[in-house]
């Protein structure tokens, strides 16, 4: 399945450290509401059926705004709840290996840090990247800032979409023009905002910005 660059200018990734007075599915369909243009479902800690349970609710509301849904990881889930696409890492399943899972219908997206490891996930069928850490954070605190060079030198180098992630936020996004990125994933920026439906269209708002190169 193709990935359309349109569909990376607001990747919001949950992470439910953030919820508080909103459940992590009122959090997501504010998102939605306000322009998120894909939604990924992180879990690093929850068991698998209640995974499951969460990601087939997730992907009914996605589907329901007409927005693609990846699941992180978990290859099993991804395909029992028919989800648009699977993210997986650098040290998780080979993207070739995936699509052996999944067929061709569905998207993979894959986590890079230099060119070459783009080049070989583009090479292996990955159908967008994610960029990072171009800005130091706590979600991934074993990964080192991405340099503007590298961030411009992987999006020169593939044919893909590309979404950059890691510590993004409204005071830093601008930052990224002209890398050539086609938009940010953003976890906290929005899920940790007082009004996560507010933060996603000043996010939106500034990835535009951003894309266009102002």
């Amino acid at each position: 399945m193709k990935c359309d660059k349109h569909t990376m200018l607001v990747y919001a990734a949950t992470d439910r450290a953030w919820v508080g007075q909103m459940t992590l599915a009122q959090q997501v369909e504010a998102a939605l509401q306000n322009g998120a243009t894909c939604i990924q479902l992180r879990e690093k800690d929850l068991d698998e059926a209640a995974f499951l349970q969460e990601a087939r609710e997730m992907a009914d509301l996605c589907h329901r705004y007409h927005v693609p849904f990846i699941v992180n990881d978990n290859v099993d889930i991804a395909i029992a709840c028919h989800a648009d696409g699977v993210h997986v890492g650098q040290d998780d399943m080979a993207a070739s290996d995936v699509r052996k899972r999944v067929g061709n219908d569905m998207m993979i997206g894959v986590s890079a840090h230099t060119v070459d490891e783009a080049l070989e996930a583009v090479r292996n069928g990955a159908d967008y990247l994610g960029l990072g850490a171009v800005f130091s954070t706590s979600t991934k605190t074993d990964a080192g800032a991405m340099s503007f060079d590298t961030l411009k030198a992987i999006c020169d180098a593939v044919d893909v979409p590309t979404v950059a992630i890691g510590g993004i936020s409204p005071a830093n996004i601008l930052q990224l023009s002209g890398s050539g990125v086609d938009g940010v994933a953003v976890v906290s920026a929005i899920f940790g905002a007082p009004d996560p439906g507010q933060a996603t269209a000043r996010l939106v708002e500034l990835s535009r910005r951003m894309v266009n190169g102002q």
